[in-house]
Protein backbone atom coordinates (compact mmCIF):
# COMPACT_ATOMS: atom_id res chain seq x y z
CA UNK A 1 0.00 0.00 0.00
CA UNK A 2 0.68 3.65 -1.15
CA UNK A 3 0.42 6.30 2.15
CA UNK A 4 2.04 9.77 1.48
CA UNK A 5 0.32 12.91 3.53
CA UNK A 6 0.66 15.90 1.61
CA UNK A 7 1.26 19.48 3.79
CA UNK A 8 0.29 22.64 3.10
CA UNK A 9 1.94 24.82 6.01
CA UNK A 10 -0.13 27.98 5.10
CA UNK A 11 -3.10 26.74 6.46
CA UNK A 12 -1.60 23.84 8.14
CA UNK A 13 -3.51 21.61 5.81
CA UNK A 14 -2.67 18.38 4.83
CA UNK A 15 -4.24 15.83 2.64
CA UNK A 16 -3.64 11.95 1.62
CA UNK A 17 -2.97 10.19 -1.06
CA UNK A 18 -3.69 6.00 -0.82
CA UNK A 19 -2.86 3.90 -3.67
CA UNK A 20 -2.58 -0.14 -4.39
CA UNK A 21 0.12 -0.95 -6.42
CA UNK A 22 -1.08 -4.06 -7.43
CA UNK A 23 -4.17 -2.68 -9.26
CA UNK A 24 -2.28 0.67 -9.66
CA UNK A 25 -5.59 2.78 -7.88
CA UNK A 26 -5.39 5.47 -5.86
CA UNK A 27 -7.82 8.11 -3.62
CA UNK A 28 -7.06 11.19 -2.72
CA UNK A 29 -8.51 11.98 0.81
CA UNK A 30 -8.89 16.14 0.92
CA UNK A 31 -7.72 18.30 -1.65
CA UNK A 32 -6.22 21.85 -2.01
CA UNK A 33 -7.56 23.47 -5.25
CA UNK A 34 -4.19 23.20 -6.86
CA UNK A 35 -4.14 20.02 -7.48
CA UNK A 36 -1.35 19.61 -9.80
CA UNK A 37 0.50 18.07 -6.92
CA UNK A 38 -1.39 14.51 -6.57
CA UNK A 39 -1.22 14.24 -10.36
CA UNK A 40 2.78 14.16 -9.74
CA UNK A 41 2.61 12.23 -7.23
CA UNK A 42 -0.06 9.64 -8.55
CA UNK A 43 2.14 9.33 -11.75
CA UNK A 44 5.47 9.57 -10.16
CA UNK A 45 4.21 6.02 -8.29
CA UNK A 46 2.53 4.33 -11.93
CA UNK A 47 -1.24 5.17 -9.79
CA UNK A 48 -4.35 6.43 -11.38
CA UNK A 49 -6.65 8.78 -9.18
CA UNK A 50 -9.85 6.52 -9.44
CA UNK A 51 -11.86 8.00 -5.99
CA UNK A 52 -11.57 12.05 -4.27
CA UNK A 53 -13.28 12.06 -1.07
CA UNK A 54 -13.75 14.75 1.98
CA UNK A 55 -14.15 14.32 5.51
CA UNK A 56 -16.24 16.80 5.64
CA UNK A 57 -17.48 20.19 4.08
CA UNK A 58 -14.53 22.52 5.10
CA UNK A 59 -14.43 26.29 6.13
CA UNK A 60 -10.93 27.01 6.60
CA UNK A 61 -9.95 26.27 2.69
CA UNK A 62 -11.16 25.83 -0.98
CA UNK A 63 -11.69 21.51 -1.53
CA UNK A 64 -9.57 20.97 -4.49
CA UNK A 65 -12.26 17.33 -4.65
CA UNK A 66 -14.40 18.88 -7.24
CA UNK A 67 -11.52 19.99 -9.66
CA UNK A 68 -9.50 16.68 -9.37
CA UNK A 69 -12.51 14.36 -9.94
CA UNK A 70 -13.20 16.78 -13.11
CA UNK A 71 -9.66 16.28 -13.74
CA UNK A 72 -9.09 12.50 -13.63
CA UNK A 73 -13.18 11.20 -13.90
CA UNK A 74 -12.85 9.89 -10.54
CA UNK A 75 -15.53 8.99 -8.65
CA UNK A 76 -16.14 11.80 -5.56
CA UNK A 77 -17.67 9.76 -2.23
CA UNK A 78 -18.77 12.36 -0.09
CA UNK A 79 -20.69 12.50 2.90
CA UNK A 80 -24.54 11.47 2.86
CA UNK A 81 -24.70 12.22 7.13
CA UNK A 82 -25.55 15.14 9.08
CA UNK A 83 -28.73 17.43 8.88
CA UNK A 84 -30.39 18.81 5.95
CA UNK A 85 -28.53 22.06 6.45
CA UNK A 86 -25.35 20.56 5.64
CA UNK A 87 -26.18 18.46 2.64
CA UNK A 88 -23.92 18.29 -0.81
CA UNK A 89 -25.06 19.79 -3.53
CA UNK A 90 -24.33 21.04 -7.08
CA UNK A 91 -23.08 17.29 -8.07
CA UNK A 92 -24.29 17.22 -11.65
CA UNK A 93 -21.97 16.07 -13.82
CA UNK A 94 -19.72 14.12 -11.36
CA UNK A 95 -19.39 10.78 -11.25
CA UNK A 96 -20.35 10.78 -7.18
CA UNK A 97 -21.41 8.31 -4.34
CA UNK A 98 -22.82 9.24 -0.80
CA UNK A 99 -21.16 7.70 2.08
CA UNK A 100 -23.05 6.72 5.26
CA UNK A 101 -21.38 5.20 8.05
CA UNK A 102 -19.61 2.01 7.33
CA UNK A 103 -19.56 2.39 3.55
CA UNK A 104 -16.73 0.93 2.31
CA UNK A 105 -14.35 2.15 -0.47
CA UNK A 106 -12.23 -0.49 -2.44
CA UNK A 107 -8.83 0.39 -3.84
CA UNK A 108 -7.21 -3.09 -5.22
CA UNK A 109 -6.37 -4.37 -1.66
CA UNK A 110 -7.06 -1.40 0.19
CA UNK A 111 -10.30 -0.93 1.89
CA UNK A 112 -11.51 2.83 3.14
CA UNK A 113 -13.92 2.33 5.71
CA UNK A 114 -15.86 5.44 6.58
CA UNK A 115 -16.55 5.99 9.83
CA UNK A 116 -19.04 8.53 10.99
CA UNK A 117 -17.50 11.19 13.57
CA UNK A 118 -19.73 14.24 13.88
CA UNK A 119 -18.76 16.74 16.15
CA UNK A 120 -16.72 19.20 14.41
CA UNK A 121 -19.84 18.95 11.80
CA UNK A 122 -22.95 17.09 11.94
CA UNK A 123 -21.63 15.42 8.46
CA UNK A 124 -17.93 14.79 9.37
CA UNK A 125 -16.22 11.09 8.29
CA UNK A 126 -13.46 9.38 9.37
CA UNK A 127 -11.69 6.84 7.39
CA UNK A 128 -10.29 3.65 8.47
CA UNK A 129 -7.69 2.40 6.16
CA UNK A 130 -6.86 -1.39 6.32
CA UNK A 131 -3.95 -2.96 3.71
CA UNK A 132 -5.20 -6.37 2.55
CA UNK A 133 -1.91 -7.86 3.84
CA UNK A 134 -2.32 -6.51 7.18
CA UNK A 135 -5.84 -7.27 7.57
CA UNK A 136 -6.56 -5.15 10.41
CA UNK A 137 -6.96 -1.18 10.29
CA UNK A 138 -3.97 0.57 10.70
CA UNK A 139 -4.58 3.90 9.98
CA UNK A 140 -7.03 6.55 10.82
CA UNK A 141 -7.48 9.38 8.30
CA UNK A 142 -9.55 11.85 11.09
CA UNK A 143 -9.41 15.31 9.46
CA UNK A 144 -11.19 17.81 11.76
CA UNK A 145 -12.34 15.28 14.43
CA UNK A 146 -8.89 14.12 16.23
CA UNK A 147 -5.59 16.44 15.71
CA UNK A 148 -2.33 15.87 17.07
CA UNK A 149 -3.29 16.65 21.00
CA UNK A 150 -6.40 18.35 20.43
CA UNK A 151 -9.88 18.07 18.45
CA UNK A 152 -11.96 19.92 16.16
CA UNK A 153 -13.95 23.05 17.38
CA UNK A 154 -17.50 22.53 17.07
CA UNK A 155 -18.21 26.50 17.09
CA UNK A 156 -17.81 27.07 13.60
CA UNK A 157 -21.19 26.77 12.15
CA UNK A 158 -21.77 29.12 14.72
CA UNK A 159 -18.95 31.23 15.00
CA UNK A 160 -18.19 31.81 11.07
CA UNK A 161 -21.28 30.13 9.20
CA UNK A 162 -24.20 32.13 11.69
CA UNK A 163 -25.90 29.59 13.00
CA UNK A 164 -27.23 29.91 15.95
CA UNK A 165 -27.16 27.41 18.87
CA UNK A 166 -24.99 25.07 17.28
CA UNK A 167 -21.49 25.12 19.38
CA UNK A 168 -22.83 23.19 22.34
CA UNK A 169 -24.90 20.11 20.98
CA UNK A 170 -21.58 20.08 18.47
CA UNK A 171 -19.41 19.45 21.94
CA UNK A 172 -21.54 16.56 22.97
CA UNK A 173 -21.36 15.18 19.66
CA UNK A 174 -17.77 15.28 19.75
CA UNK A 175 -17.94 13.37 23.71
CA UNK A 176 -19.98 10.70 22.03
CA UNK A 177 -18.14 10.15 18.66
CA UNK A 178 -14.65 9.75 20.66
CA UNK A 179 -16.13 8.03 23.30
CA UNK A 180 -18.40 5.31 20.53
CA UNK A 181 -15.96 5.48 17.62
CA UNK A 182 -12.45 6.39 18.34
CA UNK A 183 -11.28 5.13 21.93
CA UNK A 184 -13.37 1.81 20.69
CA UNK A 185 -10.00 1.52 17.96
CA UNK A 186 -7.31 -0.53 19.02
CA UNK A 187 -4.24 1.54 20.72
CA UNK A 188 -1.95 0.74 17.24
CA UNK A 189 -4.18 2.47 14.64
CA UNK A 190 -2.45 5.39 13.57
CA UNK A 191 -3.61 8.74 13.27
CA UNK A 192 -3.46 11.29 10.44
CA UNK A 193 -5.64 14.65 10.99
CA UNK A 194 -6.59 17.11 8.41
CA UNK A 195 -4.57 19.95 10.23
CA UNK A 196 -1.21 20.83 12.35
CA UNK A 197 -0.39 23.52 14.18
CA UNK A 198 -1.39 27.08 13.20
CA UNK A 199 -4.73 26.09 12.21
CA UNK A 200 -7.51 27.92 13.51
CA UNK A 201 -9.78 24.61 13.68
CA UNK A 202 -8.93 23.72 16.91
CA UNK A 203 -6.62 25.90 20.22
CA UNK A 204 -3.91 23.25 20.64
CA UNK A 205 -2.71 21.70 17.72
CA UNK A 206 0.34 19.56 18.47
CA UNK A 207 3.36 20.23 15.38
CA UNK A 208 4.16 16.33 14.63
CA UNK A 209 2.35 15.03 11.44
CA UNK A 210 0.94 12.04 13.31
CA UNK A 211 -0.40 10.16 16.59
CA UNK A 212 -2.20 6.77 17.17
CA UNK A 213 -5.15 5.95 19.16
CA UNK A 214 -3.28 4.94 21.78
CA UNK A 215 -0.85 7.95 22.62
CA UNK A 216 -4.54 10.21 22.25
CA UNK A 217 -5.94 8.44 24.82
CA UNK A 218 -3.13 8.97 27.44
CA UNK A 219 -2.10 12.11 26.54
CA UNK A 220 -3.96 14.40 24.54
CA UNK A 221 -5.76 17.01 26.84
CA UNK A 222 -9.35 15.32 26.89
CA UNK A 223 -8.22 11.99 27.73
CA UNK A 224 -9.05 12.54 31.33
CA UNK A 225 -12.81 13.85 30.61
CA UNK A 226 -13.55 10.93 28.79
CA UNK A 227 -11.75 8.64 31.69
CA UNK A 228 -14.28 10.14 33.63
CA UNK A 229 -16.86 10.11 31.42
CA UNK A 230 -17.35 14.16 32.56
CA UNK A 231 -19.58 15.28 29.67
CA UNK A 232 -20.26 18.58 31.23
CA UNK A 233 -16.64 19.36 32.08
CA UNK A 234 -15.41 18.00 28.90
CA UNK A 235 -17.73 20.68 26.82
CA UNK A 236 -17.10 23.64 28.75
CA UNK A 237 -13.17 23.09 28.44
CA UNK A 238 -13.42 22.44 24.44
CA UNK A 239 -15.64 25.58 23.74
CA UNK A 240 -13.64 27.99 25.67
CA UNK A 241 -9.95 29.26 24.23
CA UNK A 242 -10.98 28.38 20.61
CA UNK A 243 -9.78 31.43 18.30
CA UNK A 244 -11.19 33.74 16.37
CA UNK A 245 -12.51 32.29 13.14
CA UNK A 246 -11.66 34.31 10.21
CA UNK A 247 -14.39 35.69 8.17
CA UNK A 248 -13.79 34.01 4.60
CA UNK A 249 -14.89 30.60 6.65
CA UNK A 250 -18.58 31.30 6.40
CA UNK A 251 -17.64 32.02 2.32
CA UNK A 252 -15.92 28.22 2.44
CA UNK A 253 -18.73 26.44 4.00
CA UNK A 254 -21.05 27.50 1.16
CA UNK A 255 -18.90 27.23 -1.99
CA UNK A 256 -17.25 23.42 -0.50
CA UNK A 257 -21.60 22.84 0.30
CA UNK A 258 -22.58 24.09 -2.81
CA UNK A 259 -20.18 23.96 -5.67
CA UNK A 260 -16.96 26.55 -6.49
CA UNK A 261 -15.55 27.45 -10.11
CA UNK A 262 -13.67 24.60 -11.42
CA UNK A 263 -10.50 26.26 -12.50
CA UNK A 264 -9.23 23.64 -15.13
CA UNK A 265 -6.13 25.40 -14.64
CA UNK A 266 -4.24 28.24 -12.34
CA UNK A 267 -4.65 31.27 -13.15
CA UNK A 268 -1.45 33.25 -14.46
CA UNK A 269 -1.65 37.03 -14.31
CA UNK A 270 0.20 39.07 -16.70
CA UNK A 271 2.77 42.60 -15.61
CA UNK A 272 0.38 45.24 -15.82
CA UNK A 273 1.54 48.42 -18.09
CA UNK A 274 0.93 51.94 -16.35
CA UNK A 275 -2.38 52.24 -18.66
CA UNK A 276 -3.41 48.58 -17.83
CA UNK A 277 -2.95 49.11 -13.87
CA UNK A 278 -4.51 52.39 -14.11
CA UNK A 279 -7.56 50.39 -15.89
CA UNK A 280 -7.90 47.89 -13.17
CA UNK A 281 -7.71 50.19 -10.43
CA UNK A 282 -10.33 52.19 -11.74
CA UNK A 283 -12.28 49.32 -12.51
CA UNK A 284 -12.77 48.56 -8.76
CA UNK A 285 -9.67 46.52 -8.46
CA UNK A 286 -7.76 46.22 -5.26
CA UNK A 287 -3.92 46.92 -4.69
CA UNK A 288 -2.69 43.66 -2.40
CA UNK A 289 1.00 45.05 -1.39
CA UNK A 290 2.80 41.61 -0.73
CA UNK A 291 5.97 43.67 0.93
CA UNK A 292 7.07 43.56 4.87
CA UNK A 293 5.83 46.12 6.85
CA UNK A 294 8.48 48.49 6.83
CA UNK A 295 8.59 49.03 2.96
CA UNK A 296 4.33 49.67 3.20
CA UNK A 297 4.92 52.31 6.14
CA UNK A 298 7.88 53.98 4.36
CA UNK A 299 5.63 54.46 1.58
CA UNK A 300 2.52 52.93 -0.63
CA UNK A 301 -0.20 53.43 -2.67
CA UNK A 302 -3.21 54.94 -1.17
CA UNK A 303 -6.17 53.00 -1.12
CA UNK A 304 -4.13 49.37 -0.63
CA UNK A 305 -4.20 46.35 1.43
CA UNK A 306 -0.61 45.35 2.92
CA UNK A 307 -0.70 41.73 3.23
CA UNK A 308 2.81 40.50 3.41
CA UNK A 309 3.62 37.59 1.61
CA UNK A 310 4.94 34.62 3.69
CA UNK A 311 2.96 31.31 5.20
CA UNK A 312 -0.10 33.28 6.99
CA UNK A 313 -0.25 35.25 3.61
CA UNK A 314 -3.59 32.74 2.22
CA UNK A 315 -5.37 33.55 5.69
CA UNK A 316 -4.81 37.08 5.87
CA UNK A 317 -6.05 37.68 2.44
CA UNK A 318 -9.40 35.64 3.74
CA UNK A 319 -9.91 37.96 6.46
CA UNK A 320 -9.76 41.56 4.54
CA UNK A 321 -9.78 40.67 0.39
CA UNK A 322 -12.85 41.09 -0.92
CA UNK A 323 -14.72 38.07 -3.13
CA UNK A 324 -16.38 40.70 -5.55
CA UNK A 325 -13.31 42.78 -6.84
CA UNK A 326 -10.56 41.86 -8.38
CA UNK A 327 -7.31 42.27 -7.61
CA UNK A 328 -4.06 43.35 -8.62
CA UNK A 329 -0.67 42.00 -6.83
CA UNK A 330 2.64 43.95 -5.46
CA UNK A 331 4.88 41.87 -5.94
CA UNK A 332 8.11 40.62 -7.97
CA UNK A 333 7.59 38.11 -11.01
CA UNK A 334 9.15 35.48 -8.96
CA UNK A 335 6.60 35.26 -6.17
CA UNK A 336 3.78 35.99 -8.36
CA UNK A 337 3.11 31.98 -8.83
CA UNK A 338 3.15 30.89 -5.31
CA UNK A 339 0.89 33.93 -4.23
CA UNK A 340 -1.47 32.75 -6.44
CA UNK A 341 -1.57 29.29 -5.22
CA UNK A 342 -2.36 30.99 -1.73
CA UNK A 343 -5.29 33.12 -2.93
CA UNK A 344 -6.86 30.17 -5.30
CA UNK A 345 -7.04 27.76 -1.99
CA UNK A 346 -9.76 30.21 -0.73
CA UNK A 347 -11.53 31.03 -3.63
CA UNK A 348 -9.47 34.22 -4.45
CA UNK A 349 -9.40 33.39 -8.35
CA UNK A 350 -10.08 36.79 -9.58
CA UNK A 351 -6.19 38.05 -9.69
CA UNK A 352 -6.31 40.50 -12.67
CA UNK A 353 -2.89 41.43 -12.80
CA UNK A 354 0.28 42.29 -10.93
CA UNK A 355 3.52 45.05 -10.74
CA UNK A 356 6.75 44.50 -9.70
CA UNK A 357 7.18 47.51 -8.24
CA UNK A 358 5.75 51.00 -7.51
CA UNK A 359 8.40 52.58 -9.31
CA UNK A 360 6.57 53.57 -12.67
CA UNK A 361 3.39 53.10 -11.57
CA UNK A 362 2.71 55.93 -8.56
CA UNK A 363 1.88 59.38 -9.41
CA UNK A 364 2.27 61.91 -7.21
CA UNK A 365 3.57 61.31 -3.82
CA UNK A 366 3.18 58.02 -1.58
CA UNK A 367 1.07 57.62 1.37
CA UNK A 368 3.18 56.47 4.83
CA UNK A 369 2.03 55.00 7.87
CA UNK A 370 2.34 57.27 10.96
CA UNK A 371 4.56 55.85 13.72
CA UNK A 372 4.55 56.54 17.42
CA UNK A 373 7.19 55.31 20.08
CA UNK A 374 5.96 53.67 23.22
CA UNK A 375 6.75 57.03 25.12
CA UNK A 376 5.02 59.06 22.63
CA UNK A 377 1.83 56.87 23.10
CA UNK A 378 2.16 57.48 26.96
CA UNK A 379 2.08 60.65 27.09
CA UNK A 380 -0.76 61.19 25.44
CA UNK A 381 -2.48 57.72 26.30
CA UNK A 382 -2.30 59.30 30.05
CA UNK A 383 -3.42 62.86 28.86
CA UNK A 384 -6.62 60.67 27.59
CA UNK A 385 -5.75 62.21 23.79
CA UNK A 386 -5.66 58.82 21.89
CA UNK A 387 -8.05 55.63 21.86
CA UNK A 388 -5.39 52.40 21.78
CA UNK A 389 -6.88 49.73 19.51
CA UNK A 390 -5.47 46.27 20.35
CA UNK A 391 -5.68 44.35 17.50
CA UNK A 392 -4.14 40.84 18.46
CA UNK A 393 -6.60 38.06 19.68
CA UNK A 394 -8.87 38.19 22.52
CA UNK A 395 -6.66 35.32 25.09
CA UNK A 396 -4.03 37.65 24.06
CA UNK A 397 -5.70 40.64 25.25
CA UNK A 398 -6.69 38.86 28.41
CA UNK A 399 -3.49 37.88 29.04
CA UNK A 400 -2.09 41.10 28.73
CA UNK A 401 -3.17 44.89 28.01
CA UNK A 402 -3.03 48.48 27.55
CA UNK A 403 -5.57 49.48 30.35
CA UNK A 404 -8.94 51.08 28.25
CA UNK A 405 -7.79 49.58 25.06
CA UNK A 406 -10.38 48.23 22.75
CA UNK A 407 -9.82 45.20 21.39
CA UNK A 408 -10.74 44.22 17.72
CA UNK A 409 -9.04 41.24 16.40
CA UNK A 410 -6.98 42.65 13.09
CA UNK A 411 -8.82 40.86 10.63
CA UNK A 412 -12.02 42.11 12.22
CA UNK A 413 -11.41 45.50 11.73
CA UNK A 414 -13.46 45.90 8.88
CA UNK A 415 -16.63 44.90 10.38
CA UNK A 416 -16.16 46.95 13.02
CA UNK A 417 -15.40 50.41 11.46
CA UNK A 418 -18.81 51.58 13.45
CA UNK A 419 -16.44 50.76 17.08
CA UNK A 420 -13.58 52.79 15.28
CA UNK A 421 -13.92 56.77 15.90
CA UNK A 422 -12.67 58.91 13.14
CA UNK A 423 -12.80 62.13 15.57
CA UNK A 424 -9.46 61.17 17.50
CA UNK A 425 -6.31 59.83 17.36
CA UNK A 426 -6.19 56.04 17.17
CA UNK A 427 -3.10 54.16 17.75
CA UNK A 428 -2.90 50.76 16.87
CA UNK A 429 -0.71 47.98 17.99
CA UNK A 430 -0.47 44.24 18.32
CA UNK A 431 2.51 42.15 19.30
CA UNK A 432 5.61 43.43 17.20
CA UNK A 433 4.04 45.13 14.59
CA UNK A 434 2.60 42.74 11.68
CA UNK A 435 -0.85 42.53 12.41
CA UNK A 436 -1.14 45.94 12.91
CA UNK A 437 0.25 47.23 9.47
CA UNK A 438 -2.43 44.80 8.40
CA UNK A 439 -5.01 46.43 10.18
CA UNK A 440 -3.85 49.67 9.24
CA UNK A 441 -3.74 49.44 5.93
CA UNK A 442 -7.24 48.19 6.29
CA UNK A 443 -8.12 51.64 8.09
CA UNK A 444 -6.36 54.06 5.57
CA UNK A 445 -8.23 52.24 2.50
CA UNK A 446 -11.63 53.01 4.51
CA UNK A 447 -10.68 56.75 4.40
CA UNK A 448 -9.41 56.69 7.93
CA UNK A 449 -6.54 59.44 8.28
CA UNK A 450 -6.24 59.61 12.09
CA UNK A 451 -5.00 55.96 12.40
CA UNK A 452 -1.16 55.62 13.82
CA UNK A 453 1.20 52.68 14.60
CA UNK A 454 2.84 51.51 17.89
CA UNK A 455 6.57 51.08 17.16
CA UNK A 456 7.88 47.74 18.15
CA UNK A 457 3.85 46.97 19.42
CA UNK A 458 3.34 46.00 22.98
CA UNK A 459 6.45 44.05 23.52
CA UNK A 460 7.89 47.65 23.05
CA UNK A 461 5.17 49.38 25.51
CA UNK A 462 6.18 46.61 28.10
CA UNK A 463 9.81 46.46 27.83
CA UNK A 464 9.62 50.41 29.15
CA UNK A 465 8.14 48.76 32.04
CA UNK A 466 4.55 51.29 31.48
CA UNK A 467 1.07 49.81 32.83
CA UNK A 468 -0.87 47.04 32.00
CA UNK A 469 -3.45 44.83 33.15
CA UNK A 470 -5.39 41.18 32.69
CA UNK A 471 -8.94 40.92 31.97
CA UNK A 472 -11.70 40.49 29.35
CA UNK A 473 -12.01 42.77 26.36
CA UNK A 474 -13.29 46.02 27.01
CA UNK A 475 -15.69 48.42 25.12
CA UNK A 476 -14.18 51.71 24.78
CA UNK A 477 -15.91 54.80 25.84
CA UNK A 478 -16.77 56.92 22.55
CA UNK A 479 -16.38 53.98 20.10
Amino acid sequence: MLFKQIYEEGLAQASYLIGCQASGEAMVVDPKRDIDTYLEEAQKSGLKIVAVSETHIHADYLSGARELAQTTGATLYLSDEGDEYWKYSGLEGFKHQLLRDGDEIRLGNVRVKAVHTPGHTPEHLSFLVTDGAAGEPGFLLTGDFVFVGDIGRPDLLEEAAGIAGTAEPGARRMFESLKEKFLTLPDYVQVWPGHGAGSACGKALGAVPSSTVGYERRFAWWADYLAKDDEEGFVKALLSGQPEAPSYFAVMKRLNRDGMPILGDLPQPHRLTLEQFRQALQGGAVLVDTRDKFAFAGGHLSGSLNIPAGKNFSTWAGWLLPYDRPLVLLAGSEAVQGLVRQLVRIGLDRIVGYIPTLEGYAEGELEAVPQASAAEVKAKWERGEVLILDVRGADEYKAAHIPGALNIHAGRVMQNLQRIPKDRPVVLHCLGGDRSSTAISALLAAGYSNVSNLTGGIKAWQEQGFPTEKGETLQAVGA
